[in-house]
């Protein structure tokens, strides 16, 4: 018999380390969530976009070649265009409101109002500050359609209450629900050009507002809204 060898020393295995939390990347879905980020990101677009404004009074080459193009479109699409642009309006603030109540969304229906209420009142106070007029005042041949927009122009309170809704219900919604917002929200936006009511600049500094005011609420009641049951979540979640 041959004799037995005794078994070299086999190294131990190893298994890499896992990275510290702190250098782990983060998705960017899950930075734009924070509304922390949300609440910096909005006010320094309401910031940039007031000082355009401001400066700007002549309204620039490529703010008037996209307001333009979107103006121009036929007419024919008015009603369409009227139904969408009222998800901006003040009174769906209290409707959206209402809607979240009746499901049962307390905390949800709460963060609608507060959002889309603050959005439109502080909208009113920008608009005073930056005091810019109305597409119609600015550029010769626009398109007025429907009752004509009256005040001053930016920043747009439609697409500014838009916006903070969108937000707001977001984390709320199942995947389809989240489509619709996400085509919705900038929808309104293009109708407000589409009615000559508003220029780029105002509806872009009004998405930004009303960003920054939902962050805001949410930061003050310190919850985040996350997917309910019937959409596989498990409820509120702390921020």
């Amino acid at each position: 018999m041959m004799p037995r060898t005794a078994p070299r020393d086999q190294p131990p295995a190893t298994t890499p380390a896992p990275a510290p939390a702190a250098t782990q990347p983060r998705s960017l879905a899950r930075v734009l969530a924070s509304p922390r980020v949300r609440l910096g990101a909005g006010a320094a677009v309401v910031a940039v976009t007031a000082l355009a404004a401001v400066r700007h009074r002549q309204v620039s080459p490529w703010e008037a070649g996209a307001f333009r193009a979107v103006n121009g479109l036929p007419s024919s699409v008015y009603p369409a265009v009227w139904a969408c642009m009222q998800l901006g309006a003040f009174g769906s603030a209290p409707a959206a409101a209402g809607a979240a109540w009746l499901a049962g969304e307390h905390e949800l229906a709460a963060r609608l109002l507060a959002s889309g209420v603050g959005t439109w009142a502080l909208a009113k106070l920008v608009k005073q500050v930056v005091r810019r007029p109305r597409p119609g005042a600015l550029l010769p041949g626009t398109r007025c359609r429907g009752r004509p927009a009256a005040g001053l122009g930016y920043l747009s309170g439609h697409a500014g209450v838009a916006a903070a809704l969108g937000a707001a219900a977001l984390p709320r919604l199942g995947p389809g629900g989240r489509a619709v917002v996400l085509i919705a929200v900038p929808a309104v936006g293009l109708t407000r050009i589409y009615t000559g009511a508003h220029l780029p600049l105002d509806i872009v500094g009004g998405t930004a507002l009303g960003l920054a005011i939902e962050a805001t609420v949410t930061l003050v009641t310190g919850r985040t809204t996350g997917p309910g049951p019937r959409h596989g979540g498990t409820g509120p979640s702390r921020q």
